[in-house]
């Protein structure tokens, strides 16, 4: 079965709000290969020290893989690069998250789904289409491009973006301030639970999508519908 429905809202949706890195992109595919490369930088080419920094933020270098509970996640870049602060000393917390991001810009992005023709589909039904991340709005906005629909969104924030961050509802509230659409009319749509806590604080409906790390289980107390993922938001659609 694609849904697992929780209590879906009488009143229709008019609009969606996309959480970026588990949701339209995942997970796996794109943030562990920046891992990666970002701690060799970071240390200078040691293996061995990446290794080590790496278990400091939940990232096994070996396996290039993150556990559940890694920092990097669902929180901020900015809380990342804190986490990592006290284990590469050579570099200010700002160098850090300036790395950062620079590897963001530029990692691989592994779309969920087709971006282009569901984003298209879900406009061409009139709704109005947002992104609230919790990285950086500049290396959000290059992934949506390098994708070729940062044009199909009304409105794109990150952290940064003076909205403040997730699981807080402020980048989620300013999306529908923006559009004009009252928050019980918008779809909040993510991978995690701060993703859900961020949209049940703005009053919106929540749909969990199973593209990220957090399982099922975890997602479906804090959503409407949990789905496999993004491209199942038609179908819920009709449903609904």
């Amino acid at each position: 079965m694609d849904v697992r429905a929780r209590s879906h809202r009488a009143l229709p949706v008019d609009a969606i709000v996309f959480d970026k890195d588990g949701t339209l992109f995942d997970f796996a595919a794109t943030w562990e290969a920046w891992a990666h490369a970002f701690l060799l930088r970071a240390t200078g080419q040691d293996e061995g020290r990446a290794q080590e920094v790496g278990r400091h933020i939940g990232f096994d270098f070996a396996t290039s893989r993150f556990e559940p509970d890694s920092v990097a996640i669902a929180s901020t870049v900015a809380e990342v690069a804190a986490a990592l602060a006290p284990h590469i000393p050579e570099y200010t917390t700002g160098a850090l998250l300036d790395m950062i991001n620079e590897e963001a810009a530029s990692a691989p992005q592994t779309e969920a789904v087709p971006l282009r023709p569901l984003l298209d589909g879900l406009r061409d039904r009139g709704l109005r289409l947002g992104l609230a991340t919790n990285d950086s709005e500049g290396p959000a906005r290059a992934h949506l491009a390098a994708a070729g629909v940062l044009d199909r969104f009304d409105f794109v924030a990150g952290f940064d973006s003076g909205h403040g961050a997730k699981p807080g509802p402020g980048q989620l509230l300013a999306f529908a301030g923006r559009i004009g659409i009252a928050p019980e009319r918008v779809a909040m749509v993510g991978d995690s639970r701060h993703d859900l806590i961020a949209g049940r604080g703005a009053g919106m409906v929540t749909l969990a999508v199973l593209t990220g790390m957090a399982p099922a289980a975890v997602l479906a107390p804090l959503s409407d519908a949990v789905l496999p993922d993004i491209g199942h938001i038609p179908g819920w659609l009709e449903r609904t």
